[in-house]
């Protein structure tokens, strides 16, 4: 796997995207640390995105709630998630 610093990536971006194309991974330095990895689109994660979603729902069905929220309660629920 090739190191290239983050500069030269910028003016040699094609010619990566080529690389990674023709299967190369490269990694991205920033002052000679790794902060980025090119990597072809195959060899990323692929999500099933159904499996997943009968996963949630499978699991939504084991959570037991005391009572039935309201649209608003579950927004408030979301929001306070997030934080």
């Amino acid at each position: 796997m090739e190191s290239i610093g983050i500069y030269e990536a910028k003016s040699k971006l094609s010619k990566l995207v080529e690389r990674a194309e023709a299967g190369q991974e490269v990694t991205i330095t920033r002052r000679g640390r790794p902060v980025a990895k090119l990597v072809p689109a195959k060899a990323g994660v692929e999500v099933d995105r159904k499996a997943v979603m009968d996963e949630i729902r499978a699991f939504s069905k084991t959570i037991k709630l005391k009572k039935k929220l309201s649209p608003r309660e579950l927004r408030e629920a979301i929001e306070w998630g997030r934080r």
